[in-house]
């Protein structure tokens, strides 16, 4: 039998989830999530014991799944850095790379790395692809990658935009030239990302060419817990003026700002519940993240020239029909004429009538899909 089964792995610190799929039907075999790895009182004490309890649910499950048939583990690695322009089969020289570039990811690469280890050692003979959640914006142009800082910041420590969502803007990118009935490479989109992390993407005949997400994912939109932009000189303002050390305010930014630090909580549901029941603190934050939004559809349209769609994905991006109709509001500049069926219907598709001069799509990532589909192009030129 040739095996045909892809098995993604996204390992965080104290989390595993996985799911086993078929990349040339889609077809998803098994999937799971494996939280509180090595926390007190688990009983999973490390990563390689989640993926023996994830393989006994794969191989004891109505399929009876032979672990023979894998083809190949993809993994998500966050990132990249600039060495990587693509998914890659992981070997000595790649790993060590990866973690040469956990500065840039201190909570996530490490992470990755745990789980590639876990996998090469239960599965030794199937080959391991890294696929990088920052690659696909490796085709940013030197003007939007570029941080306006001294240069032996930009040259010995790597300080540059790197954008992250890029495996599910890969992913949505193709499906809206499918929608729209064009070929990628005649396509322009903003695409925006939204989940508890926000992302905006100019799109370009199939190129990320400017992206809201830079040296980390902290930059950009207005999330669950990140601040996005904020004046470069507050760091040193609240140094002076509160005392902040440089871990307090990192971890402030990163986990103490957004929605939570606008309206009390971090759940998008949560604050849209209580700015319609008249709560001004999550009337404002809701304000706070279209202004955001349509600050950035703006300029990247601008510099796109034309776009074809506005792409919606990820949890909020998919669910959230009031923000989408609040946004589109905004865009009457752009010709933007919504449907407000559609707008509150489910699944891929449009959202705007068919006099609208720019369309406005809903496309549900699949993240998953798309690291089994790169690995299955990797491994096709490797052999």
């Amino acid at each position: 039998m040739n095996p045909h089964l892809v098995l993604v792995v996204n390992s965080g610190s104290s989390s595993l989830k996985y799911r086993l799929l078929n990349p040339g039907t889609g077809q998803t075999h098994a999937q799971g999530l494996i939280e509180r790895i090595g926390e007190p009182g688990s009983a999973t004490p490390e990563h390689a014991a989640a993926l023996t309890i994830a393989l006994d649910e794969m191989t004891s499950g109505p399929a009876g799944l032979d672990p023979t048939n894998l083809f190949a583990v993809g993994h998500r690695v966050v990132h990249g850095g600039s060495r990587f322009t693509g998914a890659t089969l992981i070997d000595d020289e790649v790993r060590a790379a990866i973690a040469d570039l956990a500065p840039l990811a201190p909570l996530h690469n490490p992470a990755n790395l745990l789980g590639i280890d876990a996998t090469t050692a239960l599965f030794p003979e199937v080959p391991q692809v890294a696929v990088f959640d920052t690659a696909f914006h490796q085709t940013l142009p030197p003007a939007a990658y570029t941080y306006a800082v001294p240069r032996a910041w930009r040259t010995d420590l790597a300080v540059r935009r790197y954008g992250f969502h890029g495996t599910s803007v890969a992913y949505v990118s193709r499906r809206a030239a499918v929608l729209l009935g064009r070929a990628p490479e005649d396509t322009n989109l903003v695409v925006l990302h939204l989940g508890n992390g926000c992302s905006a993407t100019a799109v370009e005949a199939g190129c990320s060419v400017d992206t809201s997400m830079g040296l980390s994912p902290l930059e950009g939109l207005v999330m669950g817990t990140r601040s996005g932009d904020v004046d470069p000189s507050l760091g040193a303002y609240l140094a002076r003026a509160g005392g902040l050390d440089a871990g307090s305010y990192d971890r402030a930014l990163n986990r103490e700002s957004g929605l939570l630090a606008l309206a009390g909580v971090s759940d998008f549901r949560t604050v849209s519940d209580r700015a319609a029941a008249g709560d001004p603190d999550a009337r404002l934050a809701l304000d706070v993240v279209v202004h955001r939004l349509v600050k950035y559809i703006g300029a990247y349209a601008v510099g796109l020239g034309r776009v074809d769609a506005l792409v919606f994905t990820g949890g909020i991006g998919e669910h959230a029909a009031p923000l989408r109709a609040a946004i589109a509001q905004r865009l009457g500049l752009l010709g933007v004429v919504l449907d407000p069926d559609a707008n509150e219907g489910a699944g891929e598709r449009s959202l705007t009538r068919p006099e609208s001069a720019l369309s406005m799509l809903v496309i549900p990532t699949d993240e998953e899909l798309e690291i089994a589909l790169q690995c299955r192009e990797v491994l096709s030129k490797s052999t």
